[in-house]
């Protein structure tokens, strides 16, 4: 079959295609060729490089072959002189052995001469450093003394530190902040020991109950243990358990016992407020702060939360009505930055306080942990001594939890002081109990409600009766 004829533009089009065929061809072809062409050369410059690599090898490998022959024959040679040597002068070699030993006698006599001559220096400067220290002794002796005169002039001028514990009402706000903790164990020991023996079922009951009123196993077995040893296979009453228990707890508690004296010690007193998220801690300060202004004190707050807006905010406002001024920095600063200028501003204005709230940290948070021993870095790069107090502030609806809170911050943060919030939340107010066993910190305020009046300093007795539910007059 014919083909048939195509037209002009027909024939013009497949010229046009058959061109650009052609071209791309080309253009491929030479993309081959040049590919090729370099492939080359890099293999040639390779070559080169191999060749003068081999070449510089092969000459250094030649130069010390040459180097170590000629060193060789250099020593050959000398050992061959002094072999002549010694061979030609056997009195010369002699009287060099001798010459030889006699100068290291001589050096063993200047050893000897010198150590005994550090001895006498090592015990002359002995000598000297121990009357130095007797001097420094007699001297902080005497600085103790005349502290100690210092402080009891100025506790006989001022007022009682007991007084808020001694005054009317203290008692009250207790017990009523208490209540839940205590009506869960007073109620069960009201139905459990009314008119019993105290024998091994009793004690064993009476074990659980204080374990599940979070004085934990170690508390409870401790005081089960003690009023066996007097008690036992006895008819008690559950008031007579009631105050059994309160005069054990009162035992635990007492040597924790410290109402702390912000007014005492250097000027500007440095007091950080540690603790997890929640427990409390802004709170705290701003009820502390109210205190101390109404004992004229002279304080700055410090927002360290730099985490929390809300932080800085809540501490803001308990400034404000304790009119004291705080300090704060934006969202996200460094709160390390922030407890520097805020030190170098007490010492400016010649402040007695530095309050600072530092940001709520989880006791397994290392990073946390880590920026808050920041703190304590900077702080005492102004006052070696800084923080005078780090005081720790725990809620009690932990419960047991609590305890890992006081060993985790006491080690990072070194610890002074404890305060327990929130007991008026709470049936956990026994762990308070577990934590005076458990660590030797003292206790300084326990929280019972949300006003400031409601942060009460510790005491031992009134905790201890308020907790097993008995009443202020009562004998413990």
């Amino acid at each position: 079959m014919q083909a048939p004829e195509l037209s002009a533009d027909e024939l013009a089009a497949r010229e046009a295609a058959e061109k650009e065929e052609a071209e791309r061809k080309a253009a491929e072809q030479a993309e081959i060729e040049r590919k090729v062409a370099e492939a080359n050369r890099a293999w040639e410059e390779r070559q080169q490089r191999e060749r003068e690599a081999a070449e510089a090898e092969r000459r250094r490998l030649a130069d010390e072959a040459r180097k170590t022959e000629e060193a060789r024959e250099a020593a050959r040679k000398a050992a061959e002189e002094a072999r002549q040597k010694a061979e030609a002068d056997e009195a010369a070699r002699q009287a060099a052995e001798e010459a030889e030993a006699e100068a290291r006698r001589l050096e063993e006599e200047a050893e000897k001469v010198r150590q005994e001559e550090a001895e006498r220096v090592a015990a002359q400067q002995k000598a000297e450093a121990e009357l130095k220290l007797l001097e420094e002794r007699r001297r902080a002796e005497a600085a103790r003394e005349e502290e100690a005169r210092r402080k009891a002039a100025a506790a006989a001028a001022e007022p009682d530190p007991y007084t808020e514990v001694k005054s009317p009402g203290f008692f009250s706000k207790l017990t009523t902040g208490l209540s839940k903790s205590s009506s869960k164990l007073g109620a069960s020991l009201t139905g459990a020991f009314n008119k019993r023996k105290l024998d091994d079922d009793a004690l064993e009951e009476l074990e659980d109950l204080l374990i599940t009123s979070d004085m934990g196993a170690r508390v409870a077995a401790k005081i089960t243990s003690n009023l066996a040893k007097t008690r036992f296979d006895k008819d008690v009453t559950d008031q007579e358990i009631k105050e059994a228990l309160a005069e054990e707890i009162e035992a635990i508690m007492a040597p924790r016992e410290q109402v702390v004296d912000f007014s005492d010690g250097p000027t500007p007193r440095v007091v950080l407020f540690v603790g997890v998220n929640g427990s409390g801690k802004t709170t705290t300060i701003g009820k502390i702060a109210s205190k101390l202004k109404e004992q004229g004190a002279k304080a700055v707050l410090v927002a360290g939360d730099t985490f929390r807006a809300a932080a800085i905010e809540q501490l803001t406002v308990w400034g404000e009505r304790a009119g004291i001024p705080v300090m704060s920095k934006p969202t996200g600063a460094d709160a390390a930055g922030l407890v520097y200028e805020a030190i170098e501003k007490a010492k400016a204005d010649n402040l007695d306080l530095v309050l600072v709230d530092t940001a709520g940290r989880l006791q397994n948070k290392a990073e946390l942990m880590s920026e808050l021993a920041k703190i304590v870095r900077v702080a005492r790069k102004l006052d070696p001594e800084a923080p005078h107090d780090v005081i720790l502030v725990l809620d009690a609806t932990v419960g047991q939890n609590a305890l890992s809170q006081v060993e985790a911050f006491r080690h990072t943060a070194e610890v002074s002081g404890i305060v327990m919030t929130k007991l008026d939340g709470t049936a956990k107010g026994g762990v308070l109990v577990a934590i005076a066993e458990a660590h030797d910190l003292p206790i300084h305020f326990v929280g019972v409600g949300e006003k400031a009046e409601d942060l009460q300093p510790f005491s031992a007795a009134a905790f201890a009766k308020a907790l097993v539910g008995m009443d202020e007059k009562e004998p413990a």
